[in-house]
């Protein structure tokens, strides 16, 4: 995928869920893969001509992993001129060492967008934007579906009315094949997930799950996908249909 194609689709997710308004200052979640660095080309491409101006600022929600280093992250964002911002955090100990957490996903995920989310309004940013995309949101249903015996996605915006703060999803058309392919042609500076649980949780076993329904029945995740755009899901905010 090429740049600007990754723009067309971020800018068609921006105007449908009207995620950007002017005078917007929106933190950057980055974790150093693939998703999130993919989501810093975006909207850093996007900020140059959208009519609504905003700024971006990049942040790390370091975990503590031995190993882990922020340098490429920081390197690539000088290079694109982003500011960027390093939190370092205990919540990798905390989970594996002091709680010793058998199924420590969602704990752990609480806890760094909750960091994250803090340090954004420190900073003084009124948004924050997480790089979720096409595959995440499917997987994220079929696990609701699942394991809770309901039908649920995250919204692509959500106001989190205890925070002030709006959490935008802007990769939402981008499917995962196009981001690794992005990756691939960019040479992105990917850092490895240094989590001791990665690749051994529930939404792995999904993300699998779906390759093998696709492999069997071409265009599965395509489907599933637009069962959640029209699927009325609580808590979505209403889409221009007129895009």
């Amino acid at each position: 995928m090429k740049l600007q194609q990754l723009l067309s689709y971020t800018r068609k997710a921006v105007d449908t869920y009207h995620m950007i308004e002017p005078g917007d200052k929106i933190a950057i979640g980055i974790s150093g893969g693939k998703d999130s660095l993919t989501l810093l080309y975006a909207l850093n491409g996007l900020r140059r001509f959208y009519p609504n101006p905003f700024e971006i600022t990049a942040i790390t929600v370091d975990l503590g992993f031995p190993g882990f280093s922020t340098e490429k992250i920081q390197k690539l964002c000088e290079d694109l001129d982003v500011p960027y911002k390093a939190l370092k955090t205990d919540i990798g100990s905390i989970i594996f060492e002091e709680r010793k957490e058998k199924n420590p996903c969602s704990l752990c995920a609480k806890m760094r967008k909750g960091s994250l989310n803090d340090f954004a309004k420190k900073i003084g940013c009124n948004k924050v934007a997480y790089g979720h995309h096409r595959d995440d949101l499917v997987e994220t249903m079929l696990m609701s579906l699942m394991f809770e015996g309901r039908f649920y996605c995250y919204s692509p915006v959500t106001y989190l009315d205890r925070m002030d703060l709006t959490v935008i999803r802007p990769l939402l058309y981008v499917s995962e094949a196009d981001i690794v392919g992005f990756r691939n042609k960019y040479d992105l500076p990917v850092s490895k997930n240094p989590c001791p649980a990665d690749g051994y949780t529930k939404r792995e076993y999904v993300k699998q799950l779906l390759l093998s329904l696709n492999r069997e029945n071409n265009g599965v995740t395509d489907k599933m996908f637009r069962a959640i755009l029209n699927g009325n899901i609580h808590g979505w905010p209403p889409a221009d249909n007129a895009l």
